[in-house]
């Protein structure tokens, strides 16, 4: 009798590991799938340039929030997980800008000189570890 209540005590800590592992698992995709469909609703579209301030001012603070490091030209790492970068390519002048020099700049100078000027997101990259969107490159559409 005692071999088999440690029996179903056993399997009953084996069912409820495996669903515990199973919901932080399912929990973790949720979160995931939230987090990309607010990026990868600009995929393909065009914005303009206050939307593009408030979504490089928003990725800014998932990587402070997530305690993102930097390197020594200030750029943000890449984590290989719940990091993420922006990049713009500015047709005025065809130079390409990170998201931390137009932070670093002040988003409000941006929105400024760019506000009324068009963007468009032609890239979008994933972690490949938890697919969360790693990487986002705009263009500035000829006005």
């Amino acid at each position: 009798m005692k071999k088999i209540i440690i029996f179903l005590i056993i399997v009953l800590m084996i069912v409820a590991a495996i669903s515990y592992m199973y919901l932080n698992y399912k929990a973790i995709s949720n979160d995931a799938k939230v987090r990309n469909v607010q990026y990868e609703s600009y995929e393909g579209k065009e914005i303009y340039g206050t939307d593009l301030a408030t979504l490089i001012n928003k990725a800014t603070d998932e990587n402070i929030r997530n305690e993102i490091k930097k390197e020594d030209t200030g750029l943000y790492i890449d984590n290989e997980t719940n990091s993420i970068r922006i990049d713009i390519h500015f047709t005025d002048d065809d130079t390409i800008h990170s998201m931390e020099e137009i932070y670093n700049s002040g988003t409000d100078t941006f929105m400024q000189y760019y506000n009324q000027i068009r963007f468009k997101c032609t890239k979008i990259e994933h972690h490949s570890k938890t697919k969360l969107v790693s990487y986002m490159f705009f263009e500035q559409i000829a006005s």
